[in-house]
């Protein structure tokens, strides 16, 4: 079956969100006084995905990743801006204008590069805000520890530094290796990351863990990291990303991934993982408020191997949490319902990511946003 796209018949503001810089509603929103890390509710001007194409690991099931792409481009594109980028995008532009709204397409910005991979949550700038703007961070991506090639998707950042479409200062922080799936950020000053990843001897091998955080905390002008010490998903190649296993929302909330099948392979590492955001605490000293995220029953690939689903890899854009589903409507729906509590004032609208896990990433880990003014 094709796809059918209809245009919402409300959109927000019409597709030219009016926002603010501040939100006076969440008490975790910062406003723009010093460099900071926007949490990922911040408001947004759009959303980078690079585009599968022939030349990657997808070749094999193409045309079923690519449906999978044109859904997620057009539930970000109907909402905000969004930045395609692929080393052919004249044959993307034709494919989204059979498939996609004419409206939608006036939203979509392009840049042409060559392309390894499609995992833009990784290879993407990293984006900083202070008085004067936006700060475009370009750490050096390696293939999640050298497992990969990442020969072009390392230099995707300095294209984009070539065209038109960002608009921010540059910042070369190449001698770090670092993913944005690697990190979380509350707005206000608090890093939530893995020690499984940041310490992974094929990252930053020379660095301890000491000497990591200070670099976290001088790059992000952050006060606090907490270091998540627990916490898997079979089948994943990040060294436990923190986008698989725990987020920060607003008001202090952090969704998470529970395990209560004591036969599953991930109940007792996830149990010492809910065990440890319990004893987490807020820079004032208040407990977190934890909303607790179904564990999708196992998915396989053709070998055999489980594959990494979660339901923490959802992509916040602006006034909607977008959820990545499994084709398992009762742990699609209990997801549904507790990302609703933890966003009261966001729509939850699912997307199919059964395709994406077959590469062993989901719905965050292929998409990067950017803060409200720097895709132009």
């Amino acid at each position: 079956m094709g796809l059918q796209f209809k245009v919402p018949t409300s959109t927000p503001d019409d597709l030219t969100l009016q926002l603010s810089f501040t939100d006076k509603k969440d008490p975790l929103q910062t406003d723009i006084r010093e460099t900071f890390l926007p949490a990922e509710w911040f408001p947004q001007s759009g959303v980078q995905l690079t585009w599968p194409h022939a030349g990657t690991d997808w070749n094999y099931m193409l045309p079923e990743v690519t449906e999978c792409y044109l859904h997620i481009a057009y539930e970000i594109a109907v909402r905000e801006k969004l930045l395609i980028v692929s080393p052919e995008p004249d044959n993307v532009k034709r494919l989204l204008m059979e498939k996609l709204p004419s409206r939608i397409l006036e939203n979509i910005r392009w840049a042409q590069c060559p392309t390894n991979d499609t995992w833009a949550r990784d290879h993407g700038f990293i984006t900083l805000l202070n008085p004067k703007g936006a700060l475009l961070l370009d750490f050096r991506f390696n293939g999640w520890g050298m497992k990969f090639a990442a020969n072009w998707d390392n230099q995707i950042n300095r294209h984009l530094m070539q065209t038109d479409c960002l608009k921010g200062d540059y910042q070369n922080c190449l001698d770090f290796v670092l993913e944005g799936g690697s990190i979380e950020s509350d707005g206000a000053g608090t890093i939530l990351t893995t020690s499984e990843c940041l310490l992974s001897p094929n990252r930053n091998e020379k660095l301890s863990r000491e000497e990591i955080e200070g670099l976290l905390k001088d790059m992000f002008n952050a006060r606090r990291v907490l270091w998540l010490d627990y916490g898997y998903l079979s089948g994943d190649d990040t060294d436990s990303h923190i986008d698989t296993l725990a987020r920060f929302c607003p008001n202090r909330t952090i969704a998470y991934v529970q395990c209560t099948d004591t036969e599953d392979e991930h109940f007792r590492a996830l149990q010492l993982m809910e065990e440890q955001l319990r004893s987490f605490r807020t820079e004032d000293g208040a407990p977190y408020r934890l909303i607790p995220l179904p564990l999708p029953d196992a998915i396989y690939d053709e070998d055999g191997q489980r594959l990494p689903a979660t339901y923490a890899n959802f992509l916040i854009v602006n006034q909607t949490i977008l959820m990545p589903t499994y084709g398992q409507p009762q742990n699609d729906e209990k997801a549904s319902k507790a990302l609703q509590k933890a966003f009261p004032r966001y729509g939850i609208t699912g997307i199919d990511c059964r395709p994406l896990i077959r590469q062993h990433g989901s719905l965050h880990c292929c998409t990067m946003q950017f803060p409200a003014g720097v895709i132009q």
